[in-house]
């Protein structure tokens, strides 16, 4: 006769005894989590007494500051700070649940953006074009539009770039998420198929892969990429280059994972609204410029920059198709526009310029 495993008993008897704690632990977290809510409910009370805003993105970027701060692991900051995000998410909902729109369908960069920078817990608006996001903020249909205005590989989205001119929102946030693009069709494979559907960043962002590996494809340039992912799903001759969420959204199986030129290939994303952000303490301000057609002038409106001790982040030209100079330029600060090494640069900025104008002051993507 055999003799019983000690050693597995006494594996599973402390097995046990730590799910015993781990259940406890839970316990209080769900405790504490329903009490942060109560507490969350009681600052929405005090704000309806001054019609205070629900969504405050410089207040919810220093508590994301102080989570990195205080957290000595073993689990990263970037996973408690997402944890946090759907947290705070929930506890916003309790004053309101809020509507943001988007550039859709469902299962787009732009969805993922969306969720990666207000949680779940809100109404996403899926938008045909980037010019019906802006239109939904504008009007109240959302409280908050998100839309794309830089790729690492492809540069500006310069229909984003025209909008941010045109409109009186400010920017109030921004999110960058990598990005990761998947050959998918009905199948997972490509017998018969004869096209690949995606939006026209995307095809470029995949367009040595494609002349390597399927230059027999034809590229058809489509409003997204979830709009690609939705004709793959009904015509077996169609691919799609889209995200896994695509995939799994519109039932495709992925041919060939990651076909994207640049393996660190990020997206940033502009979150338009018209809350206007007071300093959270690590902040950027965006702004647009033009300059007379004279030799030196851009040198000559951007010196108070260096003499200010004021950093730039990105420096964008623009063709301007109106008035008497050639280029935007569209420019983002290190610091808030009412920070005082900034407020003196932009002093001076707006006295120089022929043209001037502050997109927003907001808190910095992590």
């Amino acid at each position: 006769m055999s003799q019983p495993d000690q050693g597995a008993g006494s594996i599973e008897d402390r097995l046990g005894e730590l799910r015993r704690d781990i259940d406890a632990v839970d316990r209080q977290i769900v405790e504490l989590l329903n009490r942060r809510a109560s507490l969350a409910q009681h600052v929405g009370e005090v704000k309806k007494l001054v019609d205070a805003p629900v969504y405050r993105p410089e207040r919810e970027a220093q508590i994301f500051a102080k989570l990195d701060t205080i957290n000595t692991g073993p689990l990263p900051s970037a996973g408690i700070v997402a944890v946090y995000r759907e947290i705070i998410s929930a506890c916003r909902e309790l004053e309101r649940r809020m509507r943001v729109a988007y550039l859709g369908p469902a299962g787009t960069f732009s969805e993922q953006a969306l969720l990666k920078h207000f949680g779940s817990s809100v109404d996403p608006i899926p938008c045909g074009s980037i010019d019906e996001v802006f239109r939904s903020t504008e009007s109240g249909t959302a409280d908050f539009g998100v839309v794309p205005v830089e790729n690492s590989s492809e540069g500006a989205v310069n229909r984003s770039l025209d909008l941010l001119l045109q409109t009186t929102l400010p920017i109030c946030g921004e999110v960058s998420i990598a990005v990761r693009h998947n050959l998918m069709s009905r199948s997972g494979a490509l017998d018969g198929v004869t096209r690949v559907c995606a939006h026209p960043q995307a095809l470029a962002q995949c367009q040595n892969w494609l002349d390597r590996n399927q230059p027999g494809l034809e590229r058809v340039p489509v409003s997204s990429n979830a709009e690609g992912a939705r004709l793959a799903s009904v015509e077996s001759h169609t691919a799609a280059i889209a995200s896994d969420v695509a995939a799994a959204r519109y039932g495709l199986q992925i041919v060939t994972p990651g076909i994207q030129d640049d393996p660190h290939n990020r997206t940033r994303f502009a979150v338009i609204g018209r809350y206007v952000c007071a300093p959270s303490g690590l902040d950027q301000t965006s702004l647009i410029l033009s300059v007379p057609d004279r030799a030196g002038a851009v040198h000559a409106l951007i010196e108070p920059l260096a003499r200010h001790g004021v950093s730039m982040k990105r420096f964008e030209s623009r063709p301007a198709r109106q008035g008497d100079w050639e280029y935007y330029f569209y420019i983002d600060l290190i610091g808030h526009q009412d920070d005082p090494p900034v407020a003196a640069a932009l002093s001076e900025l707006r006295a120089n310029a022929a043209f001037c104008k502050v997109i927003g002051s907001y808190p910095r993507a992590a």
